[in-house]
């Protein structure tokens, strides 16, 4: 008889769609997969879902970026009844690939995926189940069983050979709740359907500070087009001191979105696997930053944007998000959205990328599996320096919200105020909060709003938030660090008060967020030995080791990965 593998799968999200479409690709079917899913439906997860959209929220990514699943976006859109399409403002006459949709529209096409794959499932004779509305509470490793306990609704366990962790955001609360008009996340958005009379504070200036615009904007006006078709916007009367500002640490918006050309992020001009294996084993253990910088962002320009390359050929990584930077900097926030706007427009409309910012969320994709090898003094200088410039060019603000932001920032109702890295905000009991910072003029401020939402995106959890403590409390997992190359780095960093241990050889290393994995998604003990059980693709909580969310790429990706960890 086969040995059957009972595969649990925590998390009926995109993740959880990917990984289950993985293993009906397998080739396997002695399976009895088992699906649990928090709430009543599959697919949409907390992005495409009323947990984090409302009518007004849009994709950043088109139909031909979307990896495939089971029917392409174009042609579900065809299936989809007319009220439905009626309430978005989409024709299917007029739909094509390149076209965004409303998140909450997305979502129902990843619950129709997922219905499909179980259609596919039955027709392939594998065992699966759906647990609805299931909260999986714990996981119990069994070493000497070779087994997992999964642990539902804090008293039922069942037992699996492999659990596969699929869960996706989690937006911690600290005030909200207890101090009035605090917000520590703007999800789920139906709480800030708020009609305000007075200046709101906005924490961040990327895609989740751009859904509180949206949704903060509409309650308290509406937006318009003139004569000229140009978006203009309105306050309501009661309304009338309503206005939002944005506090960014670097006084700056995210780039706008534009055709990209290789929209999967794979990139034949790449580095291999091999390749980047023999790197590793040739430089002591360690990935270079560097190398990967020259071979798969400087590389791959160098053959299609040759007058861009000539530019950047001798800088240094450093040198270069600098420049980039600069550029940044020297212009108005709002004028560089103008402009950024138009360029992308351009690049829609002709079908031609932005190939050196499109290399840039290559870059970011290719850097983040591989990450776990980087030395300490890499990834310092990864967080420093790269991410910063990739976190503002890749995010990708969508056309019209690109509009909206112009128009609300023309009609003097939409600010952005750099703040620096030692600003801080402090909640005010009787409600809102106190923002203190430093200006560009040197002097100290202490700006009082009545309303405040903190916007600046998933936060990399810390090790000891890691939800399922008996993993946490058997040393099943362990928590994410970085070998320092140079013992007297180390020393430094220590010394400076950064999270680096020591261990028994004197060896120094870098805590970085989350816990452990290795390159099939296996959690690592304490000990360094990889569990084959329980797999981790919840990127909250991997944030150390693949510090790039890319949303759907990185679900097809780390799928993949698994995939080849279950069946070696």
């Amino acid at each position: 008889m086969e040995s059957i593998k009972r595969i649990a799968i925590l998390g009926g999200g995109p993740s959880g769609l990917f990984m289950f479409k993985r293993l009906l690709e397998s080739g396997q079917t002695d399976l009895e997969i088992r699906i649990f899913e928090r709430k009543k439906k599959l697919g949409a997860g907390m992005p495409y879902s009323a947990d984090g959209a409302n009518d007004e929220h849009i994709t950043n990514v088109s139909s031909n970026e979307i990896p495939l699943l089971v029917t392409t976006l174009e042609e579900w859109v065809k299936s989809v009844p007319k009220d439905t399409l009626d309430k978005f403002h989409i024709d299917p006459n007029r739909f094509n690939e390149y076209k965004v949709l409303p998140r909450l529209l997305f979502g129902q096409y990843l619950t129709a995926q997922f219905d499909l794959l179980q259609k596919q499932a039955r027709e392939l004779g594998i065992d699966y189940e759906v647990y609805y509305n299931t909260e999986v509470t714990d996981i119990i490793d069994n070493p000497d069983q070779e087994t997992v306990l999964i642990e539902v609704n804090g008293k039922e366990q069942i037992e699996f050979d492999h659990a596969i962790i699929c869960i996706g955001h989690n937006w911690p609360q600290h005030q909200e709740g207890k101090v009035p008009g605090y917000f520590d996340s703007p999800y789920p958005p139906v709480k800030l359907a708020l009609k305000l009379d007075h200046p709101v504070a906005i924490k961040g200036s990327s895609l989740t500070a751009v859904d509180a615009i949206r949704t903060l904007s509409r309650y308290n006006g509406a937006f318009d087009k003139d004569a000229d078709g140009k978006l203009t916007y309105q306050l309501y009367p009661e309304s009338a001191n309503f206005k939002l500002v944005l506090h960014t640490r670097n006084g700056m918006l995210p780039a706008v979105r534009f055709h990209l050309e290789d929209s999967h992020l794979s990139n034949d001009a790449l580095l291999t696997e091999a390749e980047i294996a023999a790197h590793i084993a040739q430089n002591d253990g360690f990935l270079s930053l560097d190398y990967v910088f020259e071979h798969d962002f400087k590389a791959p320009i160098q053959a299609k944007e040759p007058e861009f390359y000539a530019q950047i050929k001798e800088m240094k990584l450093e040198e270069f998000v600098d420049a980039m930077m600069a550029l940044r900097e020297s212009l108005d926030p709002f004028q560089l959205l103008k402009a950024e706007y138009k360029e992308a427009e351009q690049s829609i409309r002709r079908r031609e990328s932005v190939y050196w910012k499109e290399m840039l969320g290559v870059l970011s994709f290719a850097l983040n599996y591989p990450a776990k090898y980087l030395s300490a003094e890499d990834m310092q200088r990864l967080q420093k320096s790269l991410s910063p410039l990739i976190s503002i060019v890749i995010a990708y603000i969508p056309q019209s919200s690109s509009e909206e932001l112009l128009a609300m920032h023309q009609a003097g109702m939409l600010d952005l105020i750099s703040v620096g890295e030692d600003s801080e905000v402090e909640a005010v009991s009787e409600g809102g909060a106190t923002y203190h910072y430093t200006d560009e003029n040197g002097e100290k401020q202490a700006v009082y709003f009545k309303t405040y939402v903190n916007c600046v995106g998933q936060p990399h959890m810390a090790y000891a938030d890691f939800p399922f403590k008996s993993l946490l409390k058997n040393q099943t997992v362990s928590p994410a660090k970085l070998k320092f190359r140079s013992a007297d780095e180390g020393q430094k960093a220590l010394q400076a008060g950064r999270a680096v241990t020591q261990d028994d050889l004197g060896d120094y290393y870098l805590t970085v967020p989350g816990i452990a994995i290795n390159d099939h998604f296996q959690v690592v003990d304490s000990y360094g030995a990889l569990n084959d059980r329980i797999y981790v693709m919840a990127v909250p909580y991997i944030g150390g080791y693949n510090p790039d969310y890319s949303g759907l790429d990185f679900s097809e990706a780390a799928s993949k990965a698994i995939v080849k960890g279950l069946f070696v």
